[in-house]
């Protein structure tokens, strides 16, 4: 194992990994949810693997050679995340909001009334979408880190790429699991109109970004 190489993925990982974009806002919304939190650290750890895989392993010099599929994935993926920035931002201001009853472990509206809880299929698609849909997973996995690890020699790419798959499980089983110590502050409606607001308005700003 070249342990260089190694700790090279795993630094460059981290600076892209902890950025909260829409993905990671969405796994930090359904771990104050405690919603399907295994489901979606499995499949976003599962996605990263994939990513960094394909990036380390020539997709970044791919997707150089043809670039207008760039712009398709983009361009996609921007209006994807301009129509969940307005949702979040319209979920911010309706009234009605949803709260945590941290003593029963459940989710409800203001005023109190049972919610339907969210189907598991549900929960896969949307954080395959967040995963999937955002430009940013590209433009930093596949492109980045796909750059960065065709740097390394031929014999330490292998290591490069599993350092920074190391990075993929810790932070997000953290970010989905370590959300539900912000629970107590989601009992009042106020705490998640604050944190959709901050969502949304992050979410438009990075599409509108990377509009040019």
């Amino acid at each position: 194992m070249n342990w260089t190489a190694y700790s090279h993925g795993a630094a460059l990982c981290a600076s892209l990994i902890v950025t909260i974009g829409a993905q990671n806002a969405y796994v930090l919304r359904q771990g104050i949810l405690r919603s399907h939190v295994g489901k979606i650290v499995a499949l976003c750890t599962l996605s990263d693997f994939l990513l960094i895989a394909a990036g380390v392993g020539g997709a970044s010099a791919l997707a150089l050679r043809y670039p207008r599929v760039v712009e398709w994935v983009l361009y996609g993926g921007l209006a994807y995340l301009a129509w969940f920035g307005l949702s979040t931002l319209r979920r911010a201001w309706r009234p009605g909001h949803s709260v945590i009853d941290v003593t029963a472990g459940t989710v409800m509206e203001t005023p109190v009334t049972s919610t339907s809880p969210q189907s598991g299929w549900s929960v896969v698609l949307m954080t395959l979408a967040f995963t999937w849909l955002n430009p940013h997973v590209y433009v930093d996995v596949l492109l980045l880190i796909g750059t960065a690890g065709a740097r390394e020699p031929e014999g330490a790419r292998t290591a490069f790429a599993l350092g920074a798959m190391t990075i993929s499980p810790l932070w997000f089983a953290s970010l989905g699991y370590g959300a539900r110590l912000l629970a107590p502050l989601f009992r009042k409606a106020t705490a998640w109109r604050v944190l959709d607001g901050a969502i949304g308005s992050m979410v438009l700003f990075v599409a509108a970004a990377q509009l040019r």
